[in-house]
């Protein structure tokens, strides 16, 4: 009896650790869940209105330490993530994630709606966070905008085959998307002006929206979705970005789109470096 005590004894304090991990890391994640939905709204920030932005993909090569043994960038370096752009945030006293999410908003809101950001990485450890913020250099060897835009529809397909939660919104499986070549057109054009315009937005420099564009390249159609992406170099991290926002993940998951074109564009100069633009149709 005595060694069954203590066996139970550890069994039950790991249970106790083991829900204690969880809960800091739902408070990380709900973080990054609040990082994201102040990012795909217009924000005033610094006197500025800020544009619609795609959300952060969680990267765990930046869940850096609290105790910084280096410089940020040899810390990147030690975690295999070849940065572009860095910035970190530190915060002390949030009790939680609403706590936390109040003090960047009015004190690190430049940084959050930063376009060129693309990965997010939370640290906590009590009332001590480390934030950090990051896009890497572009480093996948990409094929061509068809070819790739291809990848996107596959991608895309692959993630409709199962039944998916969608923010507040649930969808059944749906049927796969037909690849469209005058969507592709459209969606090609579209990424072209965002990398060369260095903007990231629905709305194109003459203010036409995507029916406009598609309509344009000559698409009829009943109805007409988009869904665009930036700093990502491959498709799986595109769909992934998508997934993890509730309104890119329903218009992907939508049922009543049939068809698809996508395509990407890139630029050096501006802020992101690539964009990808993926239109969907209902013919």
């Amino acid at each position: 009896m005595g060694v069954l005590a203590l066996l139970i004894r550890p069994a039950g304090l790991s249970l106790g650790l083991l829900f204690a991990a969880t809960a800091m890391a739902s408070e990380e994640a709900q973080l990054v869940e609040s990082i994201n939905a102040y990012r795909s709204q217009v924000q005033r920030c610094a006197g500025q209105a800020s544009q619609e932005l795609p959300p952060l993909a969680s990267d765990p090569r930046l869940v850096l330490s609290l105790n910084t043994l280096g410089g940020l960038q040899q810390e990147l370096a030690w975690a295999s993530y070849p940065m572009s752009s860095v910035q970190a945030i530190s915060l002390s006293g949030p009790r939680d994630a609403q706590s936390a999410m109040t003090a960047l908003q009015e004190s690190f809101c430049r940084v959050l709606l930063d376009p060129q950001f693309v990965d997010i990485g939370v640290r906590r450890e009590d009332r001590e966070w480390r934030i950090v913020l990051a896009r890497q250099l572009l480093s996948a060897r990409l094929a061509d905008w068809q070819a790739e835009g291809q990848k996107l529809l596959e991608t895309i397909n692959s993630a409709r085959t199962q039944p998916r939660q969608c923010g507040a919104q649930a969808f059944a499986a749906s049927p796969p998307l037909a690849w469209n070549a005058t969507l592709a057109s459209a969606a090609e054009s579209h990424s072209r002006a965002m990398a060369n315009g260095n903007f990231f937005d629905h709305k194109d420099r003459d203010g036409r929206t995507p029916g406009d564009r598609a309509e344009l390249a000559g698409y009829v159609g009943q109805q007409i979705g988009e869904n665009i992406a930036a700093g990502h170099d491959s498709a799986r991290q595109v769909v992934d970005g998508w997934l993890a926002s509730p309104g890119h993940c329903a218009n992907l998951m939508n049922p009543q789109f049939r068809e698809l074109g996508a395509a990407y564009a890139v630029d050096p100069k501006s802020d992101a470096g690539i964009y990808w633009t993926a239109m969907f149709g209902t013919p």
